[in-house]
């Protein structure tokens, strides 16, 4: 690991000055589940690592009481173990609490923090591998394309990388229609979370959108859908990373589904919105039938690598699960 200086500032405003404006010299550090690894696989070589753990009110789950637009903001440096836990969390967006308790392990979620899990790096093991010098890492090659691509991206059309991006907590968040507050030098912008990510093909850019000087500072989630779910599908149940993901929310009036959002994850560079998927279901009542029909509405697009074709059927399976567990069916495949 590269020698480095170690800076805990007290305040936002002094680690957004301790902050460079290109990215590779200045590294965040939360937990740090992911930025030790990056470390020690020389792939991250930052001269300042900039710790958030002694910002006072960096952490935090609070209900927005009276606010017209929103009900529940969420501070960056709240431990996914928190949010997984948190009573309000669990009654308001079941999604979110569900996606955040299945994130890695028990160590993992008590370490791992919301900010952390928005801006990480992609697991992709020839960008991991300080040996292959791809297109992220300043190469004219992603070797993915050709190679061993059994986890990558399987909407790869107009995609120079095939990454997918890592964030379990995206597709909840983008589905629920949450924003982030993101704080520079002298100035704080908000972003929509549909807009929040970016499919990176140079060293300058990451997966998401935040500036080198930036830093994600808390997530507003609105108010909140009638229904929403989150479901997985995995090799195993802890300790490793979804081969795919659906979020699903939509208000059920009725019995006929409405504004109906489904976000797909692990399957593109970017989280992606299964707009083909959500058509399907708009004011129809959720039965085994119609989530099955969204399903494979939802690989509408896809064009996978010679080695995760599976995947298509993964998808059909994780937007029916997640449709039906959002809209009360029981969860059948669970017995």
């Amino acid at each position: 690991m590269k020698n480095f200086t170690y800076y805990r500032p007290a305040t936002v405003t002094e680690a957004i000055g301790l902050l460079d404006a290109r990215w590779g010299t200045t590294e965040l550090l939360a937990g740090g589940t992911d930025l030790h690894d990056l470390q020690k696989e020389y792939v991250a070589q930052p001269d300042k690592v900039v710790s958030v753990t002694g910002i006072k009110d960096f952490k935090g789950i609070g209900l927005l009481r009276g606010a017209p637009d929103s009900a529940m903001s969420i501070w960056a440096g709240t431990t996914l173990a928190e949010i997984a836990e948190d009573k309000n969390v669990k009654e308001m967006y079941p999604a979110l609490a569900a996606a955040a308790g299945q994130i890695g392990g028990p160590q993992i979620r008590n370490m791992g923090t919301l900010g952390g899990n928005l801006c990480q790096r992609n697991r992709c093991w020839y960008f991991r591998d300080e040996h292959v010098n791809c297109l992220l890492k300043g190469g004219d090659k992603c070797f993915a394309l050709d190679g061993d691509n059994r986890y990558h991206a399987v909407f790869t059309q107009g995609q120079k990388c095939v990454i997918v991006n890592p964030s379990t907590l995206a597709p909840v968040l983008i589905a629920l229609g949450a924003r982030a507050e993101v704080h520079g030098p002298g100035e704080k912008r908000t972003i929509e979370m549909d807009k929040f990510f970016q499919a990176p093909t140079t060293p300058t850019q990451r997966e998401h959108v935040v500036a080198p000087n930036e830093m994600v500072v808390s997530v507003t989630l609105p108010r909140y859908r009638e229904k929403n779910s989150s479901y997985e599908v995995r090799h195993k149940q802890a300790y490793d990373w979804p081969l795919v993901q659906a979020a699903a929310a939509f208000k059920y009036d009725g019995g006929k589904a409405s504004n109906v959002k489904i976000v797909l994850g692990h399957v593109a560079p970017m989280p992606l919105v299964a707009e083909d998927a959500a058509k399907a279901l708009e004011g129809k009542a959720i039965t085994e039938e119609t989530a099955a029909e969204a399903g494979k509405a939802a690989t509408k697009g896809a064009k996978p690598l010679a080695e995760n074709g599976y995947k298509l059927k993964l998808v059909e399976v994780a937007v029916k699960r997640a449709l039906l567990t959002a809209a009360g069916h029981k969860k059948y495949w669970e017995v």
